[in-house]
């Protein structure tokens, strides 16, 4: 009988000295359902180990009547709890804490609270989020955003609707191709065929995420660890840290006033096996430089000469102000080793994330599946609308709209720099793109320079970054597209105090 009382005292004394409601924390304000609050509160004591396997729980009367509840909605928690092994019944005894639950005195909260997981991960490295301004500041030279405000909002969002209203729109709102919408992409093959010199059947087109998708696609299919990757310096460090977190050797070639040096890269590539090599030839990131047209053919040449793939970056290719189209790589019959990439980001928006990717019919076979593992597919009724507004021409009308305001936005860039910071620097105005590039006649200390501006309310992005070995230069990257015309007379002024002060 010792035994048997004392089993009973650690069973039941709990609940017998003080009543349920102070022990559970109900509220009757909460998001959650009462029914929620009373089972999350059993849960919660049981994990703390204050309520044992085997305890007894009071009736459903009892319980209800102290928490001032319908007694069906304890009811229903019990049901619940029982449902999912947390409680069990015994006939005519009642209910209580299930036997089969492990102890759990060791796995209380409080224990678990500092605890690390005890098992082995890959640790990736995220890189710069340059894009991203920091808290507070007023003006933003960023790598070279499009202006938000200039977005064509009112007509995405009709299309969109008119998408959403139209007969048959169920069938959009199942899964679809792994590929992308089959508008968009056809619409993308005549686009590609009539802006960028070059036919990709649209079973060889695959919309993505962005063109940051594409590209981790892309290396993914392509790349082994071990494999020699080839990449402009300065270049983009999104890229350079993608290769190495897969494994990749990546070197870096050196890029001057007409792209990348070939003549390094043929050196290279009689060295030792190159398997890629990631270019943006049409606007240099970040410099903005073009690449020349025999650097292109060279570039091909070696392409098939040595067998390595060319990754072209094609990030906005709309952009260009210059009297030539500069077509891109993969518009020339020598493109048999080129993948082609570009997105609407810049065209309609960051927050757009529709970027398409085509190549080879290997490797493309391999990237649909691989899209197909990764992410089922993607926005199927934006995707449509988006192609609804291509074929209308909203798209062409708004690209016209915006390369002028561009186009002006770039010549008061070039204006403000040579009024603030005339001979400091060395500058010449891009054909195209968002962002000119600038040099410093002397060296510069960044970090206090950069400093200097976060107190001015004025950010750029760290110039180390374009760099492999994270050390800046002598130039910086200036984003001029999401600033109007007062915004770039200001920031460009701030800029030239700010160097003052070094």
């Amino acid at each position: 009988m010792d035994i048997v009382h004392k089993q009973f005292k650690q069973k039941y004394w709990w609940h017998m000295i003080r009543p349920w409601k102070t022990i559970f924390n109900i509220s009757f304000d909460s998001e959650k359902t009462i029914v929620e609050e009373i089972a999350s509160s059993i849960r919660e004591e049981i994990l703390k180990g204050r309520l044992e396997r085997g305890a007894s729980l009071p009736g459903s009367r009892a319980l209800a009547k102290d928490l001032g509840v319908n007694r069906k909605t304890v009811v229903f928690a019990y049901d619940a709890l029982i449902a999912d092994g947390w409680l069990e019944t015994r006939y005519k005894s009642g209910t209580f804490v299930s036997e089969h639950l492990p102890e759990m005195k060791s796995l209380s909260a409080e224990k678990l609270k500092d605890t690390e997981s005890n098992f082995n991960v890959r640790e990736f490295v995220s890189a710069p989020l340059t894009e991203k301004p920091f808290s507070g500041n007023v003006i933003f030279f960023n790598e070279g955003s499009p202006d938000t405000r200039l977005a064509p909002l009112k007509e995405l969002s009709r299309a969109y609707r008119r998408v959403l209203d139209r007969q048959g729109k169920w069938g959009l709102l199942g899964y679809g191709d792994e590929r992308g919408d089959l508008k968009l992409r056809e619409m993308l093959s005549m686009f590609l065929s009539r802006d960028r010199g070059f036919y990709a059947d649209p079973g060889q087109i695959c919309v993505t995420k962005g063109s940051q998708m594409a590209l981790y696609l892309a290396a993914m299919v392509l790349i082994c660890p071990g494999d020699t990757v080839i990449v402009e310096n300065p270049g983009y460090p999104a890229v350079r840290t993608l290769f190495t977190e897969i494994g990749a050797e990546v070197k870096a070639i050196e890029v001057d006033q007409e792209g990348i040096d070939i003549d390094v890269l043929e050196s290279m590539c009689k060295k030792e096996k190159i398997k890629a090599l990631y270019v943006t030839p049409h606007h240099q990131f970040p410099t903005t430089v073009t690449m020349k047209a025999g650097r292109r053919i060279r570039l091909l040449e070696l392409s098939i000469k040595y067998g390595f793939a060319i990754i072209e970056d094609d990030y906005d290719h709309e952009y260009h102000f210059g009297a030539g189209n500069n077509l891109a790589l993969s518009s020339s019959e020598m493109a048999i080793n080129v993948i082609y990439i570009s997105s609407f980001s810049k065209l309609i928006a960051p927050a757009i994330r529709v970027g398409y990717i085509t190549g080879p019919q290997k490797f493309m076979r391999s990237l649909i599946s691989l899209r197909a593992q990764i992410d089922r597919q993607g926005d199927n009724i934006l995707e449509h609308a988006i192609a609804d507004l291509m074929e209308d021409g909203t798209i062409g009308r708004h690209s016209r709209k915006v390369v002028s305001i561009y186009r002006a936005r770039r010549d008061l860039m070039a204006q403000y720099l040579t009024e603030s910071l005339g001979p400091m620097i060395s500058h010449h105005t891009p054909v195209g793109g968002l962002a000119s590039w600038i040099e410093f006649n002397r060296k510069i200390d960044f970090n206090k320079y950069m400093n200097n501006l976060q107190k001015k309310q004025v950010q750029i992005v760290p110039p180390g970054t374009f760099y492999q070995d994270g050390h800046s230069r002598f130039g910086m990257r200036l984003g001029y597209g999401s600033l109007n015309d007062q915004e770039l007379k200001e920031g460009i002024k701030l800029l030239a105090d700010g160097i003052s002060k070094l």
